[in-house]
Order: structure tokens, then sequence, then C-alpha cells
């Protein structure tokens, strides 16, 4: 007797499916249960299992697309006798003591909607599901990454249960709009031994079975594309099984592997070697936010740039005089950052239109000044503030510096740490620049760009001598700051920077 596979319903709103992969062998047996293909749905990928035991019979090809009810396969219940290998491991794991789960379905559904990042911001983006769709999760567990135009979050599991997964990864989602949902279970899962015995190792070896190796169909599609082996993929998945992101990787390990080893073949003509691949990722929410922002200061702000240049040398001699003493009384290293901030928040003082900012047809001065520090964070420039920073001291500022840097990095930044700010500061002196323009940082008026410090020679008291010099830019916008207050406040900057003392002397 043959029992038909049919497409089984996987959504309300889903008439047709696509049939990714078969997982097992024409003609071979399966038991009750076993997965036999891979299916994916416009929201998800799931696993078709084997609702009786017998011998496979594959109907449908791989990559068919098919409505719901449809027929992929039979499979033959009379067939007995291909059963005996799987009856002997499952003698095997019978003597294997199983974890013991106590979870219980409540038959309550818990709906998790986009959960507010921010007073100003009204939509974001579902960056990537960690989980699959009916998944167990539990309370608190990352479950998700939702992208906002500043930051990137974690969504965390708000009860223990069952996902269903409704939104889809690219998507974008109002605040308060349904991401997904969670059938809540109760109970605990009790874990089995650290350290399996020899027996139960022999066992997990042979239930690796279809998943060990094998690549899901959006990694086996990116493997095929580029003629990267499955075999030479290392899976990162459950039971071994090759990732999307695994296939990535591998893309990006293999374009390594060829640049420094290129294949020389002779040729009797001229040809150009060397490779001409692309690849086309989707912009994040965080760099199309970036585009927006500085396209819109370009075209709406009045931007110009003034230069000098600083004699680094007092600071450079400051540094290595107190470097060590200080790190030991404060643990933190002096950078030129300190400097460069106290510098900027005197002068701010003194110029108090390049601390404004321009709301409406009305302008803004503030009697404080919140630095903004431009980081590069793995995902995109991020600018978290040090608040008052003119009441701070050198170890103050630091010690704020390297924290706000570090949690840039990790992406742990929130959104009150880089809302704000009235001035900014950025050095792309750190990655070699010698000189630049700077955009202004929205709504601020004034930005101070630093750059790499270069020994030049310079007249001094009529004498040609080397010293370390570095190129500082201001850019401002000319609408609420005028030529004569930019340049005084960057010659302001100048001189307590090549004479540290005043910023002691307040002078």
């Amino acid at each position: 007797m043959s029992f038909e596979i049919k497409i089984p319903s996987v959504g309300e709103s889903i008439t047709e499916v696509t049939l990714g992969q078969w997982l097992v062998e024409d003609g071979v047996f399966v038991e009750m249960d076993d997965p036999i293909c891979e299916l994916e749905s416009e929201k998800a990928t799931f696993e078709l299992n084997a609702e009786v035991a017998g011998v496979l019979k594959r109907i449908t090809d791989e990559g068919a697309t098919l409505n719901i009810g449809d027929i992929v396969g039979t499979i033959d219940e009379s067939a007995k006798s291909a059963a005996a290998p799987k009856e002997e491991i499952k003698a095997e794991k019978a003597d294997i003591p199983a974890p013991e789960n106590e979870i219980k379905r409540t038959g309550k559904t818990l709906e998790m909607v986009v959960p507010t990042v921010g007073e100003s911001i009204n939509e974001v983006t579902l960056g990537s599901w960690s989980k699959q769709d009916g998944d167990f999760v539990e309370m608190d567990e990352i479950i998700a990454e939702i992208e906002s135009e500043k930051a990137t979050f974690e969504l965390t599991a708000e009860a223990q249960g069952y996902l269903t997964i409704i939104a889809k990864e690219g998507e974008t989602l109002e605040i308060g709009a349904l991401i997904c949902k969670i059938e809540v279970a109760e109970g605990e899962i009790k874990k089995a031994a650290e350290e399996p015995t020899q027996e139960s190792s022999t066992v997990a070896k042979s239930s690796e079975s279809y998943a060990t190796g094998h690549p899901s169909p959006a990694a086996g599609k990116i493997l095929a594309e580029k003629g990267i082996s499955s075999s030479s993929v290392k899976g990162s998945g459950v039971d071994g099984r090759i990732t999307k992101e695994d296939a990535m990787k591998a893309e990006k390990s293999k374009a390594k592997v060829e640049t420094k080893s290129p294949q020389v073949t002779p040729s009797p003509t001229v040809s150009i070697s060397g490779q001409r691949e692309q690849r086309r990722e989707k912009m994040t929410t965080l760099r199309k936010t970036i585009s927006r922002r500085l396209v819109s200061v370009k075209n709406e702000t009045a931007m110009l740039t003034t230069f000098n240049e600083v004699n680094m040398k007092p600071i450079m001699d400051i540094r290595s005089k107190y470097k060590e003493q200080f790190k030991e009384k404060y643990e933190v290293g002096l950078g030129f950052m300190s400097f460069f901030t106290k510098a900027c928040c005197t002068a701010l003082q003194e110029w108090p239109s390049v601390n404004a900012q321009i709301d409406g047809e009305q302008m803004v001065y503030s009697d404080f000044c919140d630095i903004s520090i431009a980081v590069s964070a793995p995902k995109g420039l991020v600018v978290p503030v040090v608040r008052n920073a003119e009441s701070m001291s050198f170890e103050q500022i630091e010690k704020e510096i390297l924290r706000l840097a570090v949690k840039a990095r990790e992406g742990k930044l929130s959104i009150d740490e880089m809302q704000g700010g009235t001035f900014t500061v950025t050095n792309g002196g750190v990655f070699g620049s010698m000189m630049s323009t700077p955009i202004i940082n929205a709504p601020q008026s004034a930005i101070l760009g630093m750059h790499n410090i270069v020994q030049r020679p310079v007249a001094e008291n009529g004498e040609v001598v080397i010293r370390p010099i570095m190129y500082i830019a201001l850019s401002y916008d000319h609408r609420i700051v005028d030529g004569r207050e930019s340049v005084s406040f960057l010659v302001r900057v100048k001189e307590l920077l090549e004479d540290p003392t005043r910023l002691l002397l307040g002078i």
C-alpha cells in the first residue's frame, strides 16, 4: 500500500511553496517522522516529515513550485526489509538515557510587536532572525535583530514557547506592528549529561544522516553559483548543516585564496586576468539613513570649510612625560581626544554661534558643550555624545570616550547615548587622512576634523625646524556662523593645543 505525501497547510496567507531539496534519496527506507525534504515558503523554510514508515518514491523535482495539497511523493508501507539498520540504531538509542523534557503547551499565544526604540523613530527594519519558524525559545533568548535609522537592537523572547514568525527579513515595520507569535509553554528542559559515553557518541554520528554537510536551499544556491563544493564547507547549523552564513563565509574565503594565489595559465593570446565577480547586498537602514542625512546636509546648508595647522610637539611631549603616571593613576590612556575636546569646549564658550543650531526661524544657543565623537562601527558611522564635556577633567573625558567607543563597536549604544550633541569632532587621522572637508552633523552648525600627524619642516624664529604637524579643518554652516567667527574659533583651538598650559589656566 502506498501512502501519498502531500504539501501541508503552512499558514493562512500562503497558497504555494517551493520544493527546496530532497533530504532522502529515491528508494530509501524512511521511518515515521523522518525529515524527507525541505519546503520554502515566502516567509520561512521548513522540513516535511514522513507520516508513515516505508520506502520513499520521489515524484516532484527540486525547485518545483507546488500548491497546498499537491503530491510530492509516495511511501510504500509494505516494504519493511530495509528497516533493519535503523532498528539497530533505535535499539542502541534505547540504551541511552534521553533528556527528560517537561514542556507542556498552555494553549495561550503571546503576540510580540515592534517595541519603541526612541522618541523620533517611527519605523524599523527586521534585520535577521536568530531562530527558525517553529523553534522552541526560552524567556529573554535573542530571536531577531531589528535595525533603526540610528542603531541595531536585539529582540528577545517575552515568553517561553514555540515561535511563529510573521514578519520577513528585510521588511520595514512600524512601531507596534506584529512581528511574531509565541505559543506559550510551561516547564523546563532537563539537559542530558555533558560527557556522552562511547555508545552515545556512535549513535550521535549515526544520527548525522542527511543534515551533516548538506547545505540549506539558500546556502546550496550560493555555493552552486560560486562553484564551491559543499564538501569543503563546514556547517555550523543543526546537526552540522551548512547555513547561508556558512556559504557566504566560504565565498569570501575562496575569494581571498584566489587573490593571494592566482592561477596563471599560459595563453598565446592577450587576455584579461584576475577576478571580475560582483555581489549585491541590500543597504541596511543605518546606511540608508546616513546617506539620506549627508545628502540633506549638503543640499540644505551653506557649508564651508576653513583649515589651519597645529604643531603637536607640546602635546606629544606632555603625553610622553606623563602617560605612564596618568594610566597608573586613572587606569586609562592619555590620548589626543581629551586635549582636542577640552580645547573645543573653551573655544565654543568664546564663540557661541559655533555651538548653536537653527530651529525653523530661530537660533538656539547652548551654554553647555555636548561633544559628539564620530566612531567607525562595523555597521556604519555613529556619533555618541560626551555630555557637559566643558565641566569634565582629562581623565573623565578619556574614560567616557573609551566607554562609548567600546559600546559603539559592539553595537550596544542606546538611542539616548547618540541623541543630542552641539558640536562634533571626527578623527580621520587614525586611518591616515592628511586633509578632508568633514560634513556637518545636522542639526549642529559645525564639525572639527582631525588628521594624521606628519613630520614637516616649519619656520620658527627665523629657522627651519622639523615638527609634528597636524592639519585641522572646521566645516560650518554659513547661515549661522560667519567667516570671522569660524576662523577665530579655529585659531583659538590651535593656540590652546600648541600651548596646553592655557587649558589648565583657562587663558
